[in-house]
């Protein structure tokens, strides 16, 4: 049991030496050239040698990115709040909120860039627009979800339903709102990174517009390298933060 708790621990971290060790094997063995598919190495050189401009826009990206997602939470819990506890708001809203989750968010950018400019209202956004819905489905799931036996027993006792609600469907939501926001936050960092590729001069999008457009393909690699990072640290921050608040949910994960 220890052997395979290790094994599952370490197994991303296996994996990916895998992959790379095969990447650089493919590149090396085919010669083929870095302009078109950089290696592993080349990757890395690229990334050591412009770390501290990569560095300059990945913070750019970072903080615009938690700055729409932080507006996707609030808004995304105050509907999911709303359509969970009503039936006729889960009926009116719910369809009209996935038809416009289906509208490409690449195309509101240029909207975003004539009300508000070049610049970072657009890029924070359109981080909120691509990463608010998941938030909103998962928290109206877990209200709407409620056991009306559990209800009916809680009525008897004497609660109205906004007690069941607080105190019973939003404590049994907390799952499903964790779940959301490792889905979310990397919906964000791609919404972000969108918008900077057309409507900004700075952050990740903007680097991997100008290194494509030099043929610095490492470089450009390297800018989606910490996209990836950052994604999987916020990941693994809400998996953290999930594990120690919502245990009582993982009765099946333990022994």
């Amino acid at each position: 049991m220890k052997n395979n708790k290790q094994l599952e621990r370490w197994s991303p971290w296996i994996l990916l030496v895998l992959v790379l060790v095969l990447w650089q094997l493919i590149c090396s063995g085919l010669e083929i050239s870095e302009f078109i598919f950089p290696s592993p190495v080349r990757i890395w050189e690229q990334f050591w040698q412009y770390k501290e401009v990569i560095a300059g826009h990945a913070w750019r990206t970072f903080w615009v990115t938690m700055a729409g997602f932080g507006i996707s939470i609030v808004v995304g819990v105050l509907l999911g709040f709303l359509i969970g506890s009503s039936r006729l708001a889960y009926a009116a809203v719910y369809p009209l909120m996935t038809a416009f989750n289906a509208l490409p968010k690449a195309a509101f950018v240029p909207v975003l860039v004539v009300w508000f400019g070049i610049g970072v209202g657009p890029a924070i956004l359109t981080a909120f627009l691509i990463s608010f819905f998941p938030i909103m489905v998962n928290i109206a799931t877990g209200l709407a979800t409620l056991e009306p036996e559990l209800e009916d027993v809680l009525r008897v006792l004497g609660a109205k339903r906004w007690d069941v609600l607080v105190k019973i469907g939003l404590p049994r939501s907390m799952p499903y709102f964790f779940a959301s926001l490792k889905v979310a936050i990397t919906l964000a960092f791609v919404g972000t990174t969108v918008s900077e590729m057309t409507a900004s001069n700075l952050g990740i999008g903007y680097l991997l517009m100008s290194a494509g457009s030099s043929m610095q393909m490492g470089l450009a690699f390297a800018g989606l390298m910490v996209i990836g990072v950052m994604a999987m640290a916020m990941y693994e921050l809400f998996s953290l933060v999930e594990k120690h608040t919502t245990g009582w949910a993982r009765r099946g994960s333990q022994g």
